[in-house]
């Protein structure tokens, strides 16, 4: 039994002779120390001094766990990505599966993308060109109406006096203006295509903003806010970003409605403005926007992946409901006990006026029987 325990601590101790750093530093028992019996080994293992072993790392660097950034996770201080990494399903085409790259991390992102371009093409790029576009519509879609409804007509095109357009076609003075509105457009996009604005204030909000993104930016920045309108919603990363998508959805629908102005006056040969509700004054629309709101206050319209339409009472709605419905039940209440109060008063003028008639209807007739009386004297005395 103490052979085999000998040889068993001298295989252990070739083992950890591995370990060693370097000579001098620690001395391994040999062999004949090791046979003298079981008792030995156990001190010569258990002993203070028996292995010593040196590192250079130092132990509370070692163990030290880095601080993380706080501002990464939070949404007023920069943009979070992959709001719809759950979802497979394109939210803009329920029956599409989502863009790779369409996360819902960029405003106005709804995972449109049924030509893959999005896949190919580079992003920034593409919404650069968006957003571009979109505020042009939106003031093509304002000012296309406005020159034919109050734009002299040497301006306009034709007997129907359209605005000019590619469809529409131009006059000489018309062609002039276009063409040179198109070519300012034009040299403003020459300009600043490879513009940086990154070293200015609203340039250096939206680089900390989408640092989580990547680190070109915000699309469309030209750092221009006279009027502090983008913080509107909050001077928070996601106070901007929700601006952002408030632009870019009117900018789409502008875009719809200008190219809609075109193919219907170029179809119909009719200006857009002629017997349209929009634009001349009526009380339809006024009425729908009302409807609108008043619709949006109490309801929502939600799309899951079982119904393509569905129209749900908001959380707010519902209270707001509920505090009309009080406020109804009150302002009833106390109408009820101001008719009770005023109930007497009202029988009592209303005896007073019947009175009131009543003498005056026996005064009439007492005028009219002496009236009658007196001429009927009058011609029997003839």
């Amino acid at each position: 039994m103490k052979a085999t325990s000998a040889i068993l601590a001298f295989f252990l101790a070739q083992s950890a002779s591995a370990f060693t750093p370097s000579a001098g530093k620690a001395t391994l028992p040999s062999l004949s120390s090791t046979v003298a019996g079981t008792d030995e080994i156990k001190q010569t293992f258990t002993s203070d001094d028996a292995y010593k072993y040196e590192t250079t790392v130092n132990t509370e660097q070692k163990f030290q766990v880095k601080s993380v950034d706080k501002n990464i996770y939070d949404p007023k201080k920069r943009v979070q990505t992959g709001r719809y990494n759950d979802k497979e399903m394109s939210i803009a085409v329920p029956f599409l599966k989502r863009p790779t790259k369409l996360d819902g991390t960029h405003a106005g992102d709804v995972g449109f993308d049924p030509l893959g371009l999005s896949e190919n093409l580079d992003m920034y790029t593409m919404m650069e060109a968006e957003v571009r576009h979109a505020r042009l519509a939106m003031l093509a879609v304002v000012g296309w109406p406005l020159s034919e409804l109050f734009g002299p007509n040497f301006m306009l095109h034709g007997k129907a006096h359209l605005a000019p357009s590619v469809l529409n076609g131009f006059d000489p003075l018309s062609f002039i203006a276009v063409a040179a509105i198109f070519g300012g457009a034009g040299y403003f996009e020459y300009k600043t295509s490879l513009r940086r604005v990154d070293d200015k204030r609203i340039g250096m909000k939206h680089k900390e903003d989408m640092a989580n993104v990547w680190k070109y930016g915000v699309p469309g920045d030209y750092n221009f806010d006279p009027l502090n309108f983008y913080s509107m919603f909050g001077d928070t990363a996601d106070g901007r970003k929700a601006m952002r998508e408030l632009e870019i959805s009117h900018g789409r629908w502008a875009m719809l409605g200008i190219t809609g102005f075109a193919a219907w006056e170029a179809l119909t040969g009719h200006a857009v403005v002629e017997n349209n509700l929009f634009f001349h004054p009526n009380g339809v629309i006024p009425a729908l926007a009302a409807a609108y709101l008043a619709f949006g206050f109490f309801y929502e319209v939600k799309n899951t992946d079982q119904y393509l339409f569905q129209i749900e009472m908001t959380s707010e709605g519902q209270v707001r409901k509920e505090n009309l419905q009080r406020r109804a039940e009150l302002a009833a209440s106390e109408a009820e006990e101001k008719f009770e109060e005023a109930l007497p008063y009202f029988l009592t003028a209303v005896d007073v006026a019947t009175d009131t008639a009543k003498d005056l209807k026996n005064k009439y007739e007492k005028v009219t029987d002496d009236y009658t009386n007196n001429v009927m004297k009058n011609i029997r005395e003839e």
